[in-house]
């Protein structure tokens, strides 16, 4: 299928069955009172000790419906896989064991970055620069506060601050080259795990990203930022008229999901292409 026809027919499938849309519509408010309440109890247990048990349930209750919203946009990417018209009903025990798998990759493909991207850190010596910085901040104001600052003192903590820019810059920019990277690669991992419902074949990053390469490098990044323009523009559009007319604001408890499908309809429709 190609990229504009992608984009079409991600975009009308949401509304196919406004009724699935408005049950996880309703699943995510029940999610986010559980969690709401739950964070305000948690808070009052050191008040009340006994609340930290409730507000504690409270949580566990709103993850267990996430996991199950989790599982059940892994179910739009096998329609988008299946080049089915219909939109997926909910199957809870399966979007549930599914959605927990989706939470173990998330997980997954967000360590691996932020652990090279510390090495990268470490490697930049950021830890030390920012150990050095600190120090010399500390000892110019306890000079400064004794009446012995010096021009020396000034340049030797200017230079320990350009030091630790210059790690920073170096840090940040791998940081953003890996994180999008492996975005692209967590988003082929939950193809892999709609398309097949292995949790191992979606951890395998290789595979991941060998999917990338089958599918074409170049489309998968047009659908992608077709795929963020799209969401960018609707979401604009809709901001401006919440902005004119207040009341309808109340309307973005089902715009945002409607897209997140939009999004997850267009993956699996792009790895049907390989599937």
């Amino acid at each position: 299928m190609d990229v504009i026809d992608i984009i079409k027919d991600s975009f009308i499938f949401p509304s196919k069955d406004m009724k699935t849309l408005l049950i996880y519509v309703l699943l995510s408010l029940i999610a986010g009172a559980f969690s709401l309440v739950g964070i305000l109890v948690y808070i009052l247990g050191f008040i009340q000790p006994e609340c930290f048990m409730w507000g504690g349930m409270a949580i566990v209750v709103s993850m267990l419906i996430g996991w199950v919203m989790y599982g059940y946009s892994v179910s739009v990417i096998k329609s988008g896989i299946d080049l089915s018209d219909e939109v997926p009903k909910f199957e809870w025990w399966e979007n549930f064991i599914i959605g927990f798998d989706n939470f173990i990759v998330t997980i997954v493909y967000f360590l691996i970055p932020a652990f090279i991207t510390l090495i990268v850190g470490y490697m930049a010596n950021i830890y030390d620069n920012l150990f050095i910085v600190s120090r010399e901040i500390y000892l110019q104001t306890h000079y400064a506060y004794m009446g012995s600052s010096s021009a020396v003192a000034f340049n030797t903590i200017s230079q320990a601050l350009a030091n630790l820019v210059v790690s920073l810059a170096i840090t940040l920019t791998a940081a953003l080259v890996v994180f999008v990277i492996f975005s692209f690669l967590q988003t082929m991992a939950e193809a892999r795990l709609a398309n097949t419902g292995s949790l191992s074949e979606a951890l395998n990053v290789f595979e991941a990203a060998k999917d990338i390469g089958r599918i074409g490098i170049g489309k998968v990044i047009i659908v992608i930022i077709l795929v963020i323009v799209v969401t960018g523009v609707v979401e604009m559009v809709f901001s401006a008229l919440f902005n004119i007319v207040p009341i309808l604001s109340i309307l973005s408890i089902i715009v945002t999901p409607y897209l997140l499908f939009f999004a997850q309809r267009a993956v699996g429709l792009l790895y049907s292409d390989i599937a």
